[in-house]
């Protein structure tokens, strides 16, 4: 038995650390994850108004038991569960951009970022949908408005 734990391999450390550690792409590797990239954009912006309108019906339950002192339950709840629902489902979309190294800063605007290095420093490497190619980049601490072309 002793010996079947000691030829045990233990974890690996860089199975470890890349699971912490944030995947750094080159252009070309981001630019070949844009073709599943943008038909996930497309689900989860398909998904974004039912979301904004579960909300809205949320909140207008909400009000109208307020405003004639009558409990809606039945209509909160399925307001609820809707929201919730279409939540998970633009949740799941997002996680899966997510594992493949991309993240998601904006869905209306459709902006996606990689991590990058560019003249030896670690940047975004900044993608808006209907852009054919990844010609931009920007710090890691600042946004679209601060936006570079890459060379």
């Amino acid at each position: 038995m002793v010996h079947a734990l000691s030829s045990a391999k233990p974890a690996s450390v860089t199975g470890i650390l890349t699971s912490i550690m944030p995947r750094v792409f080159t252009r070309e590797e981001a630019e070949g994850t844009l073709p599943e990239i943008v038909s996930l954009l497309w689900k989860l912006r398909s998904l974004k108004p039912r979301y904004d309108e579960a909300a809205g019906g949320l909140a207008a339950a909400g009000k109208g038991s307020q405003a004639n002192g009558h409990a809606v339950d039945i209509d909160i709840a399925r307001a609820s569960a809707e929201q919730q629902r279409v939540a998970a489902e633009m949740q799941a979309l997002v996680s899966r951009i997510n594992e493949m190294g991309a993240e998601v800063k904006d869905i209306d605007a459709g902006l996606i970022d990689f991590r990058a290095i560019v003249a030896g420093r670690e940047v975004y490497l900044c993608w808006k949908m209907g852009e054919e190619r990844i010609e931009w980049w920007h710090d890691l601490d600042s946004g679209f408005a601060s936006r570079q072309r890459l060379d």
